[in-house]
């Protein structure tokens, strides 16, 4: 008889021993989803901030490529006044019909991104992502119903920072096809420029 109530005692220490090491593990996965979760909403920030960078720095390019179509206007009209484009070999080349300038200048499209913003859920409150099921019950007390809680909704977490971790990809993957583009724009800036800085020295030789 007392060695029956023993072993009864042992399983009933046994498993409440391990519900309370479970229920701390389950404390443990929720403060580390969370901690991943703040540093998710950083880093989408961040990333949000570092693309209007991007776009203020290839906004301030398409300006300038304007403005050099307007300084190329004026300097064909000093060519005209001066006789250097009276034979066809000496007119400039019209820097906006080559294939390069189409190539950089008319594909601004930067690719499909998540319009609809970031589909991370920042306030979670105390909703769980599935009810019931995450663990074997054995004594049914309140340290299993709040294992289940939490395993409950760290998966809610988990699919979360999934959701989180495909929106970094996302803006990551329009952003490195923005800055080819700033490179690109860059590099046909610089001949432009170049262009109409040598068609300007000529114009004041022959003056």
């Amino acid at each position: 008889m007392r060695a029956g109530w023993l072993a009864g005692w042992r399983a009933g220490w046994l498993a409440g021993w391990r519900n309370k090491l479970s229920l701390e593990s389950t404390r443990r996965m929720m403060a580390l989803c969370e901690e991943s979760k703040e540093v998710g909403i950083k880093t989408l920030v961040m990333l949000d901030e570092q693309g209007e960078q991007l776009d203020r720095i290839e906004e301030g390019m398409d300006q300038i490529n304007a403005d050099m179509k307007d300084a190329e206007k004026n300097l064909e009209g000093m060519e005209k006044c001066c006789g250097l484009c009276v034979l066809p070999w000496k007119k400039a080349k019209n820097f906006e019909k080559s294939s390069d300038y189409n190539k950089t200048w008319k594909s601004s499209e930067d690719g499909t991104v998540n319009t609809n913003g970031p589909r991370v859920i920042v306030d979670q409150g105390n909703g769980v992502g599935q009810t019931g099921g995450y663990i074997t019950r054995i004594t049914n007390d309140a340290r299993e119903d709040e294992m289940e809680q939490n395993l409950g909704e760290v998966s809610g977490m988990l699919g979360n920072l999934r959701n989180m971790a495909v929106d970094m990809g996302n803006e990551l993957g329009a952003q490195n096809r923005q800055l080819d583009r700033i490179n690109q724009k860059g590099d046909s800036l610089n001949t432009r420029v170049d262009t109409a800085n040598k068609r300007a020295n000529r114009i004041l030789r022959e003056q």
